[in-house]
């Protein structure tokens, strides 16, 4: 981490603007933050600009002489937010100690051992560092010399464990210089707001118990997306607790996508914190701010209101959900026309202005956020008596539901309108490639409708989940009755050609690579290609400094398993050894009962090769349907072999 300086300006002081200031909310406005005003000439600035106006390394970076250095930071929540953001900011900051808290206990014992409860690529080798530590090494720092040449030999030391996972939630919180509150806070169910609110439930519940432990002059930080203003509810009970006692809150929204949250957290286009204007915001905001600026950009780190941090949360999401409703609505047009919705997704996407990214039209989005977060800005305006905002958020929700339910009754349809006597199979149960993640997952409603329509069997299968947790999660979510033990139709497979075999239709709701359908040259499928088309990674030596940094530690790693045959686990001898579990490990149990090796969170996911689609078709029934809800396959080289292929928005192109 680089030097810091040893002023904070205060908010009179003059300060002279500098280039690592960026653009943020019209000045005059009630989230404008001095911080971020963007760098002007300083003969040019009024006296009354120079007062208002701070460079971003003024305030959030000269802070050390009035603001300790964070040493202890406690997560609490060892979710999808909590578990990977403070295991990245443990790797990272070997001099922090990150403690991650939480009453369940199983959750907790699994990231002690070697079966985490989530899947995210990358997330292994950062836990095998930050929990476990590592052990002294020495490497060549340049690509070209031999291992035996001791000429260029670059010393990495060891470094302990500094990353724990504990139900010590008291303590922990009473030790750390920053709370992190990373719980999960979903739609209401029930009660005023059912539909649309967000329950805070969990949420009010840690904040009341971080207000009885933290010590006095603690940071509190917001890592769960929340309603804007939450920070003055979090201040509000704070005050009631600890009358007297000071606290800083602040936003850090997670800005973090299922499948890449590691790449989102080690590259991150933008760290935003929220904080008071105030001097004692700022030097919050400055903590914080040098946790991350170990191995982010200082340019990428943003600072607002505490308000405006938390709204843009919902915005963001809202507005990324927007655009997949936009398309898909879109792809609804083009199935009525005739018009093929990649090529207009093409077609627009090459316009700067709107770009190409989520324009993938499908069965809608899922997962924890987008929903909830949509939702969450439609209560906001409707509290605030904004009843066309709302309605406006609202119909993004909409018309994503009518993708989901336009994709099943054109299954039923093409099925002569009856399941009845059929056997249908759903490929992919997350809410989309690369991880276990089945929150809101559009899997799991149109296993519910189909369920609905009778019919003989629905097979489900998917590459990264465990079949033993999907069948608990079906069991929970739709009805113990559902399932083929109880009499019902629905059974998991742990792989997909005994799902597909005699089946009448398949349905591609994830869109995992082994399920794509990309002929070759000769218009063959690539069967033994690798379903990853992944660029090839360069060698990161030599290194920019004598000791290389974790960032490039763990790029030499994924570069060298790349190059190797054998793809050793450690391929600079660093890693100590796993956690052992015990014998009487109900995950190992699981793994061993169904045969489910390479599934889940315990091993890294890695994707096999594509299914042999010929193979499926010649153990299908005729008329051999295909209904493609993520536009993964080659519609004309699937009817090639003899599939009947329904897409969302695309047609063949020999039609």
């Amino acid at each position: 981490m680089m030097p810091l300086s040893t002023s904070f300006p205060d908010v009179e002081e003059n300060v002279t603007l500098d280039s690592s200031t960026a653009p943020t909310t019209p000045e005059g406005s009630g989230s404008f933050s001095p911080v971020l005003r963007p760098a002007d000439d300083p003969a040019q600035l009024t006296p009354k600009t120079r007062n208002n106006s701070r460079s971003l390394s003024s305030t959030l970076f000269d802070t050390t002489a009035r603001t300790p250095p964070v040493r202890n930071i406690c997560c609490v929540g060892a979710g999808y937010v909590g578990g990977p953001t403070a295991a990245v900011i443990a790797f990272q900051n070997p001099h922090i100690q990150v403690n991650v808290v939480d009453r369940d206990e199983k959750r907790i014992r699994r990231w002690n051992s070697q079966h985490p409860p989530i899947y995210e690529p990358g997330l292994n080798d950062i836990l095998r560092i930050a929990r476990d530590g590592a052990r002294e090494c020495a490497l060549q720092n340049a690509p070209a010399k031999s291992e035996e040449d001791k000429e260029g030999l670059v010393s990495v030391p060891s470094r302990k464990p500094n990353l724990f996972f504990t139900t010590e939630v008291a303590r922990c919180i009473s030790e750390a210089d920053v709370v992190l509150i990373a719980v999960n806070t979903p739609t209401k169910s029930r009660g005023s707001g059912a539909g649309s609110a967000t329950d805070m439930a969990a949420f009010e519940a840690v904040t009341a118990v971080v207000a009885q432990h933290a010590r006095p002059g603690a940071i509190i930080v917001e890592k769960s997306t929340v309603p804007c203003r939450t920070a003055q509810l979090v201040e509000d009970t704070l005050s009631l607790y600890r009358p007297g006692v000071h606290f800083e809150v602040l936003s850090n929204p997670e800005f973090l996508a299922a499948g890449t949250a590691i790449k989102d957290l080690l590259h991150a286009d933008r760290i935003l914190i929220g904080s008071r204007n105030s001097p004692s915001g700022y030097r919050a905001a400055g903590a914080l701010a040098s946790v991350y600026a170990s191995w982010i950009p200082r340019s990428r780190i943003i600072t607002t209101n505490v308000f405006s941090s938390e709204l843009a949360k919902l915005v963001a999401n809202s507005m990324l959900a927007q655009r997949i409703s936009s398309i898909n609505s879109i792809a609804a047009v083009c199935d009525a026309t005739g018009a093929d919705v990649d090529e207009v997704a093409s077609a627009i996407g090459a316009d700067p202005r709107i770009g190409s990214k989520f324009l993938k039209a499908g069965i809608g989005f899922g997962g924890s956020c987008f929903k909830k977060d949509v939702l969450s800005l439609v209560y906001l305006a409707e509290t605030l008596i904004l009843p066309e905002v709302a309605d406006y958020w609202r119909a993004v929700i909409n018309m994503n539901e009518y993708s989901r339910n336009r994709f099943v009754h054109r299954v039923v349809k093409c099925l002569s309108n009856t399941l009845a006597g059929k056997k249908v199979t759903v490929l992919g149960y997350a809410f989309k490639k690369d991880t276990n993640d089945t929150r809101e997952s559009p899997a799991l409603d149109i296993i519910r409708t189909l369920e609905e329509e009778g019919p003989r069997e629905i097979a489900i299968f998917d590459p990264c989940c465990i079949p033993a947790q999907m069948t608990d999660e079906i069991r929970r979510f739709v009805g113990p009755s559902v399932l083929q033990s109880n009499g019902g139709p629905v059974a998991v497979y742990a792989d997909a050609y005994s799902a597909c075999s005699d089946s009448d239709a398949v349905l591609i709701t994830t869109e995992f690579d082994e399920f794509a359908y990309v002929p070759n040259s000769k218009g063959e499928a690539g069967l033994t290609i690798p379903v990853r088309a992944k660029a090839r990674l360069s060698d990161p030596r030599p290194f920019a400094q004598a000791e290389p940094t974790e960032t490039e530690l763990l790029a030499l790693q994924t570069y060298l398993m790349q190059e190797s045959t054998s793809v050793p686990e450690d391929p600079l001898n660093r890693l100590n050894p796993v956690p052992a579990c015990s014998e009487e490990c109900p995950d190992c149990q699981v793994e061993k009962a169904t045969g489910a090796t390479g599934y889940g969170a315990s091993k890294e996911h890695v994707p096999k090769n594509r299914v042999d689609w010929k193979k499926i078709y010649c153990h299908m029934r005729k008329p051999h349907w295909v209904f493609d809800g993520r536009g993964v396959l080659d519609i004309a080289g699937m009817e090639r072999i003899g599939f009947r292929v329904e897409s969302v928005g695309r047609h063949s192109r020999a039609q």
